[in-house]
């Protein structure tokens, strides 16, 4: 089983972190986590267009994790997809995806029409609104998904993966709870959300300490990311999900370190992290998974 960030920012646009997405792949399933801005270069970059996609996640509703789920759909027809992408996701979902066709039908028809594409298949989109507990089988990878605490958002989870007697636990957006320490408990991998409080100041006409303290309160904070991991009993964790996403990268690990005696790992765009042969890649480098 092998995981690739693709996104690893948040809803501030940078040009290092695109927006949280990833892939999780087998050899006989490819499955997306989330649809941030940027999602479908990054799968072509990771070797994985979405024409290959079994199937797409949405932990929640946020903007930041969905805005480029029409770009996916489009650009998979483009590819050469020859079946509907079938999407997974939370209450909403399907008032969400109905409204998004609804919204460029129009331009879909004329596309179609003047094209002239073998298939138009590949435009249709089967969508699933899940719950808690839900469970999904692709070829040999099992995914699992459980309620997490973003609240004032409704309805928002995280996911659970299991291949090959690995596991690898996506935490989504959320605030410590107990559904994803039971979850991440002996996890060979949790990728979990980090917001970095010291490195948002209050900025007049940005950013208040009220806005500052709201957003920090529906996240995990980068002194509480540590404590969780530990408690769980997470094998390695892995970072994503950077508010802000440019932060002082030793100063993290040396405060998630603190409270965490496993692996961290700063996770970055195209990471891949191959949980059945150990392996972590980067760029040009291989490296043996620490542990």
């Amino acid at each position: 089983m092998q995981l690739t960030l693709l996104g690893t920012g948040c809803p501030v646009v940078s040009l290092e972190r695109y927006g949280p997405a990833q892939l999780i792949r087998t050899a006989d399933a490819a499955i997306l986590v989330d649809c941030g801005s940027g999602v479908t270069q990054r799968l072509v970059a990771a070797g994985c267009p979405g024409k290959l996609l079994d199937a797409v996640l949405l932990t929640h509703l946020h903007s930041d994790h969905l805005v480029d789920l029409y770009q996916l759909i489009v650009s998979s027809w483009h590819q050469g997809r020859e079946r509907p992408q079938r999407v997974f996701g939370p209450k909403g979902t399907k008032r969400y995806v109905e409204g998004l066709m609804a919204l460029w039908e129009p331009e879909r028809r004329q596309r179609i029409a003047h094209e002239a594409r073998p298939s138009t298949i590949g435009l249709e989109v089967e969508v699933t609104e899940i719950a808690d507990g839900w469970t999904e089988r692709v070829g040999s990878l099992r995914a699992t998904g459980f309620a997490v605490d973003h609240r004032p958002v409704e309805h928002a989870f995280g996911f659970a993966f299991e291949s090959g007697g690995k596991k690898l636990v996506l935490s989504g957006d959320t605030r410590p709870c107990p559904a994803l320490e039971a979850q991440a408990k002996d996890a060979d991998l949790l990728v979990n959300e980090v917001f970095i409080h010291r490195e948002m100041p209050v900025i007049a006409g940005v950013r208040s300490a009220e806005t500052v303290a709201n957003v920090g309160a529906y996240h995990t904070l980068s002194t509480e990311v540590g404590k969780m991991a530990q408690r769980a009993g997470a094998k390695r964790l892995a970072l994503t999900h950077f508010v802000p996403p440019a932060c002082d990268r030793a100063a993290l690990l040396a405060e998630v370190r603190a409270d965490y005696a496993g692996p961290v790992i700063i996770g970055e765009d195209l990471m891949r992290f191959d949980l059945a042969d150990g392996t972590l890649t980067y760029g040009q480098a291989t490296l043996s998974l620490p542990s």
